[in-house]
C-alpha cells in the first residue's frame, strides 16, 4: 500500500504533462494553419525570401495566395539569391508581386537605393515596392530621427522614381516606437502582430501581416502571412 501511495503522485504528474504535451501539440496545428477570416478580409498573401527554399508556386497559389512580397534586397550589399526565381514562380503562377528592401540604419540611404534599383526591374505588372523597417541584430546604430527620417526620404524618393508607385513601408513595432514613423511620413502602412490587429501606429494600416506561423503546400518552414484592409 505504501508503494502505491508512492507511485500515485508520479502518475499524475505524468498524466498532467502528457496532457500538456497534447495541448501544446493541439495550438501549434490551430497556429501553423490559421489565417484571418477571408469574408472579413479578402485579399490575402505571403511575403518570402531565400530561407524559405524552392516555392512550387502553382501549389501555394491553389491554397489561396493572391499576392506574394518577395524579398529582393537587404542594406546596401545583399540581394536574395532566390529574388528573380521567385518572381519568376509568382507570375507564372498568376499570382500578382512586390519586391521587398530590408532597409539598415547601417549604410546610407543612397547606398541601399542603389542596390533595389538595380536589383528589381522597373514593371508596370508589379506590385508597389515595400521597405521594412526593424531592427537587426548586424545594425547598433541608432540615429537621432531628423537623420532617419532625412534618410528615408531620400531612399524613398529613388525606388518611387525608378518604381513608378508610392513605397509601402513593412513597419515593425520597436522601430515605431522608437521613431515615430507613422506621424511623420504620409505612405502606406503595413503592421505586424500575429493573430491580433495591431494599433501602435498612428495612422490605420492598410496592411497586417496576421501571422509568422503558417505553413502552407508548396512552400517549406512557416511563411509571413498578411492581409489587405477592405
Amino acid at each position: 500500500m505504501a508503494d502505491q501511495n508512492k507511485k500515485r503522485p508520479l502518475l499524475r504528474m505524468g498524466l498532467i504533462l502528457l496532457a500538456l504535451v497534447v495541448v501544446g501539440l493541439i495550438l501549434r496545428n490551430i497556429a501553423i494553419s490559421w489565417a484571418p477570416p477571408r469574408d472579413q478580409y479578402p485579399v490575402q498573401g505571403i511575403s518570402v525570401d531565400a530561407s524559405h527554399g524552392k516555392i512550387t508556386w502553382h501549389v501555394a497559389g491553389a491554397t489561396g495566395v493572391d499576392f506574394a512580397y518577395i524579398r529582393a534586397t537587404d542594406g546596401a550589399e545583399i540581394r536574395d539569391p532566390a529574388f528573380g526565381e521567385n518572381i519568376r514562380g509568382a507570375r507564372d503562377a498568376g499570382i500578382r508581386y512586390g519586391a521587398v528592401h530590408e532597409y539598415t540604419l547601417c549604410r546610407l540611404a543612397t547606398d541601399q537605393a542603389t542596390m533595389f534599383v538595380t536589383t528589381v526591374p522597373r514593371a508596370s505588372n508589379m506590385l508597389p515596392p515595400a521597405i521594412r523597417l526593424a531592427f537587426d541584430n548586424g545594425c547598433n546604430d541608432r540615429p537621432g530621427r531628423s537623420l532617419v527620417l532625412s534618410e528615408l526620404n531620400t531612399f524613398l524618393n529613388q525606388i518611387e522614381s525608378h518604381s513608378g508607385k508610392p513605397a509601402v513601408i513593412i513597419l515593425s513595432k520597436q522601430f515605431e516606437e522608437d521613431y515615430a514613423i507613422s506621424s511623420a511620413i504620409n505612405r502606406t502602412f503595413w503592421l505586424e502582430s500575429n493573430f491580433f490587429p495591431p494599433d501602435y501606429a498612428t495612422k490605420p494600416w492598410v496592411m497586417w501581416r496576421a501571422s509568422d506561423m503558417r505553413r502552407i503546400s508548396g512552400i517549406d518552414g512557416p511563411v509571413n502571412w498578411n492581409v489587405v484592409r477592405p
